[in-house]
C-alpha cells in the first residue's frame, strides 16, 4: 500500500489521483494532534483499509514522538482495540 503523507494526513489515492482513502489529524498544540476523520470509498470498504492507516498514523506518530487525542469514532475504537498503541494516546 502505497500511503501519501501531508502535514495533517495520511491518505491513498487511485490511478487517477482521486483520494479514496484518508485519516486526518489536524495539530493542535506544538505536540499533539487530534485524529478527527477515517475515510475510505465504498469500493474499498471491508479490505481493512482504515486498519492499515490508523496503524500508519500510529507508527508515524510514535517515532516523532506526539501525543493523539481521538474525536473521531473509529481510531477511538481503533486505539481501543489495539493496546500496543496506548503510549501514542493521550
Amino acid at each position: 500500500m502505497d500511503f501519501k503523507y501531508e502535514k495533517n494526513r495520511i491518505y491513498l489515492e487511485n490511478e487517477e489521483g482521486e483520494c479514496i482513502a484518508e485519516v486526518t489529524f489536524p495539530q493542535i498544540s506544538k505536540n499533539e494532534v487530534n485524529i478527527n476523520h477515517t475515510f475510505v470509498d465504498r469500493s474499498l470498504r471491508g479490505q481493512g483499509i482504515a486498519d492499515k492507516l490508523v496503524k500508519e498514523l500510529a507508527v508515524h506518530l510514535r517515532r516523532k514522538k506526539i501525543k493523539a487525542v481521538s474525536t473521531c469514532s473509529y481510531a477511538i475504537e481503533w486505539f481501543e482495540k489495539h493496546p500496543e498503541f496506548k503510549d501514542v494516546c493521550r
